[in-house]
Formats: structure tokens, sequence, C-alpha cells
């Protein structure tokens, strides 16, 4: 009795646990999709393939594969910085104005320039003396307004060029600066040196070496510094209206500077002398032939020289 009974428990143990192994086997076809762990402050990643990543092949020294690499070729090299191309060129133009003077080509000018120069200053005084001594003041403005024009027309000539990328402009912005650069630099020391009385200091003889500063007599830097401006506006821009606007304001700087006693004749000679020389020379050290400008048209009377195009 006990073992039928215990045959018959058996056998319904056995066909229940067929049963849960065979509901087990149905359950575990279908997959089932568990919720993923919440990570506070972080966020799981998205699925991901491998087909998505691009293999890169590293070099021994760990660099990129070569179409990785940064471009060496000469249009990705950056060109040396501006203060130092600055003074390697200003450098360069003061060794050739202080050898332009010897040059055989040029003895011609050097000889009417020291002529001139030696003329008016025996007639300094005497000149002096023959013009009105009045409106002082005037002159003065005159003067101030016609730098004013000159230098403010070069300024927005090189901010154009700057803005817009145009050429010619900018060169002529780049050259106008060179050139008050080298004015500047030739002007000073002669100041020092030579130290002249204006007309309306000391004993009114204009004697020489009695300063030792600047903003003397002589040379005349107002002269000096408009006509180098004037001349390379000129050259760049050879239309007439051009021209007359120009030379015009350096003309004027340079009279009305003079009428109202700042300087002697001499100084105002020698300054437009020197202020003409050293544009002209920068000028056609640098200019481009491309453009239309004196670059070309000067070189029948002016020695060519090597044109050095940014």
């Amino acid at each position: 009795m006990n073992l039928s009974i215990l045959q018959s428990s058996l056998a319904g143990l056995t066909v229940m646990l067929l049963s849960l192994a065979a509901g087990g086997q149905e359950l575990s076809s279908t997959p089932v999709l568990l919720a993923a762990p919440q990570v506070q402050g972080a966020s799981l990643a998205p699925n991901l393939r491998i087909a998505d990543f691009r293999l890169e092949t590293l070099d021994e020294d760990g660099s990129a594969a070569p179409h990785e690499a940064p471009d060496t070729s000469s249009s990705s090299k950056l060109q040396p910085g501006l203060v130092k191309r600055s003074v390697k060129r200003i450098a360069e133009d003061q060794k050739r104005l202080y050898l332009t003077p010897f040059e055989p080509h040029n003895l011609k000018w050097d000889a009417l320039v020291l002529v001139g120069t030696g003329a008016f200053l025996a007639a300094d005084r005497h000149i002096e003396n023959n013009i009105p001594h009045s409106h002082f003041t005037l002159y003065q403005a005159t003067s101030d307004i016609a730098i004013a024009g000159l230098a403010g027309s070069l300024g927005a000539i090189y901010i154009y060029g700057f803005k817009t990328e145009h050429r010619h402009a900018r060169e002529t912005g780049e050259i106008e600066l060179e050139t008050l650069v080298n004015t500047f630099l030739i002007y000073t020391p002669m100041q020092l040196i030579l130290g002249r009385q204006r007309p309306d200091e000391g004993n009114g003889h204009g004697d020489f070496f009695k300063h030792h500063a600047l903003n003397t007599a002589f040379p005349g830097g107002h002269a000096m510094f408009t006509w180098a401006m004037a001349s390379v506006l000129a050259d760049e821009y050879p239309k007439r209206w051009a021209r007359v606007l120009s030379y015009g304001a350096a003309f004027t700087v340079t009279l009305t500077r003079f009428m109202a006693r700042d300087h002697w004749s001499s100084d105002m000679f020698i300054g437009t002398a020197l202020g003409l020389a050293i544009a002209e020379n920068t000028f056609h050290a640098r200019c481009n032939p491309e453009f239309q400008s004196q670059c070309k048209h000067h070189q029948w009377w002016w020695k060519p020289m090597k044109t050095e195009v940014q």
C-alpha cells in the first residue's frame, strides 16, 4: 500500500518536473530584455557597430598615418613675423640709402642738392628779412590742414587695401609706412648732429651746433616728411589729379611753415630734396611692376633695382 503510494507520488513528481522543463524551454526561446540599470550622473553609450570605426595605422613613433600628417608644404609654412620682416627691410633700406649718393649715376643729383643748399644758406638772412612777419597762426593752421589731408588720404588707402585685400592699395600703404620710417631714421641723426637754431632763436643768424635735441631747424622736418608722402602717392597713382593734390599739399606745407618763420629757406630746400630722394629710392626698391604705377615708367632714368614682390 505504502509502496504503491510512493510510486504514484514519484510518477506525479516526474510528470511535474518534465512539465516545468518543457515550460522553461518555451520561455527561453523568447528573448527577454532587461531594463538597463540607471547610473547617476552618466548615460550609457548607444549601440555601436565595429564598422563605424576607422582603423588608423601608426608609425613606429606613434604619429598618425600619412594622410593625417600635418602639411609641411611651402604653402602652409608660416611667413616670417611682421616685426622681423620689417626690421630686415628697414635695415636693407638704410644701407642702400646711405650708399646711394656715392653711386656714379647719382653724382649729378648730389651736386645739384649741395649747390642749391649752399646758395640758400648764403641767402637765408636776406630772404628772411624780406618776408612779412605776420599771420603766423594762419600759416600754421593751413600747414596742419594740408598735412592732415595728405596723411588721412594715405591712411584711408592703406585701410582699404588691408580690409579688402586690394593689392595695389595695400602696397601703397606698406611702402608709405616704410618710407616714413626711413625718413625718420635719416632725419633724426641730422637734427641731433647739426642742431641749427630757428629764425626766432638765439642771435637770429641760424647758427648750427647750438641744440642737442630734436625739433631743430635743419633739415625742415615738415617739408621732408610731406614730400616723402606725396612722392609715394604720386608714384603709385600717376594720375594728374593725384599728382596735383599730393604735390600741392606738400608745397603748401613747405611754404606755410617757411612763412610762419619756423624754418630758414635752406631748411626747406634740403628737407624737400631729402624727402623726394628717400621716397623715390624706397618706392623703386619695393614697388611691384604689375601695377599701374611709375614702377616701370621711371626705369629709363632710375637705376633698375631688384624688386621684391610680396
